[in-house]
């Protein structure tokens, strides 16, 4: 049994990593024009316990996460602060890699720009042309999909008006089909621009994670992530490019993760109700925010709060303390290694079921809470390098230091 999770596209369960054969892993990354919040960091934790999940296992992973660098919204905040749109994308691609090294986010194996894609990016939409399905309206030219995916692709009928964006800024919405999406944008210097078939332009935001998954890991890819705002009109646009092009998905199964709410509404930078993550990492410290962020079930929202977050933090403190306190030297322990193996096994089991961490959680403070009621709560004498190396497990698989600097524990 690999990792298994409710595939977001069917509702169907997926199974990866069974065959020990590399996974290959796109989790959509960044715009990088501002700094991340604590949404963002509840999501890169998820696919950070997938990645571990893997290394823990046995199975290799292929993990390219995108960095958006070619975008509106990058533009319009570069003028604000007055410096050049690549001078802030590259400032704020720094400060959200120095945001998840401070989370203990293992970097991914690719983490590709746009901008330099964009070549790869026309030709897809060439290709998308060649299907007579690309039409102009005003400077944009919209792919309009066939009504013979609708059933293939996620089942959001009934939502598409109420997700609709409009792609671009100077077009009406498409008064047709409200699946239509942008493959290019006409528009100059001194915003970015790239010569094209369709004139000096930019390339329609969904063509970027194909164009770079059909370089670095092939299409369809074995699993694709996000946040749930991601399924439409992104997800969704990225299938429908990869059944125009290849007659299948995007990902054999797609996962998704919950918001982070604040006063009952997702973050966002136009109301005003952020977290930033790299203050909150400072404030809370990463393994407290980790165990907050990932101890609600992946699908549910989170509404943050300061007193949960602490709560979080003192209970997180206190299994740290008991697990460590247990690896202490001295006679008399009678907590035997093979139930920290066993719990090892719960955490494995629960994370590689739909990356349940809030159970793994639970079964940890649970086993916190039997040692404390025991009289002599420490690791039988001798038993410590088997008890050492299952506690060194938990830590892999969940990103948190539990028992403190490295002992001599060897593998049993």
């Amino acid at each position: 049994m690999g990792l298994a999770f409710r595939d977001t596209r069917t509702g169907r369960t997926v199974d990866l990593g069974s065959r020990r054969a590399p996974v290959t892993m796109y989790v959509c990354g960044p715009t990088v024009y501002a700094p991340s919040h604590v949404g963002h960091g509840r999501t890169y934790l998820y696919f950070d316990l997938v990645r571990r999940y893997f290394a823990e296992t046995g199975v290799p992973v292929l993990h390219l996460m995108n960095i958006t660098d070619v975008e509106d919204k990058i533009n319009v905040r570069a003028r604000e602060l007055r410096t050049s749109p690549v001078a802030l994308a590259r400032r704020e691609e720094r400060r959200f890699f120095r945001d998840l090294d401070a989370l203990g986010v293992l970097r991914p194996t690719y983490a590709p720009r746009a901008s330099d894609f964009v070549g790869e990016m026309v030709r897809y939409a060439r290709r998308l042309e060649r299907t007579g399905r690309v039409h102009r309206l005003g400077d944009s030219w919209f792919y309009r999909p066939p009504a013979s995916t609708l059933r293939r692709n996620f089942a959001i009928a009934q939502e598409l008006g109420r997700h609709q964006v409009r792609e671009a800024p100077d077009a009406p919405i498409p008064p047709l089909d409200l699946r239509e999406f942008v493959v290019w944008r006409r528009q100059s210097p001194p915003r970015p621009s790239w010569m094209s078939p369709w004139g000096p332009g930019v390339p329609g935001w969904h063509l970027e994670c194909y164009s770079m998954a059909a370089r670095h890991l092939r299409v369809p890819v074995d699993l694709q992530g996000g946040g749930q705002d991601l399924i439409f009109p992104h997800h969704y646009a990225q299938n429908e490019i990869a059944f125009a092009l290849t007659h299948e998905p995007f990902a054999r199964g797609f996962l998704h993760t919950g918001f982070v709410l604040r006063n009952g509404h997702k973050m966002s930078k136009s109301v005003g109700n952020l977290v930033d993550l790299g203050p909150s990492i400072e404030r809370w410290g990463p393994d407290a925010l980790r165990w907050y962020l990932l101890g609600t079930p992946r699908q549910r929202p989170i509404n943050w709060d300061d007193r949960q977050v602490r709560r979080a933090r003192e209970e997180f403190r206190r299994v740290r303390d008991t697990f460590s306190a247990s690896m202490e030297e001295g006679a008399g322990g009678t907590i035997s290694a093979r139930r920290v193996v066993a719990l090892a096994g719960g955490v494995e089991r629960a994370i590689g079921h739909e990356l349940g961490a809030e159970r793994a959680f639970r079964q940890m403070r649970e086993f916190a809470e039997a040692i404390a009621r025991t009289a002599r709560g420490r690791i039988v004498s001798g038993e410590r390098p088997e008890a050492g190396w299952a506690y060194r497990r938990i830590e892999a698989l969940t990103g948190l230091d539990l028992i403190g600097p490295e002992r001599q524990h060897r593998s049993p």
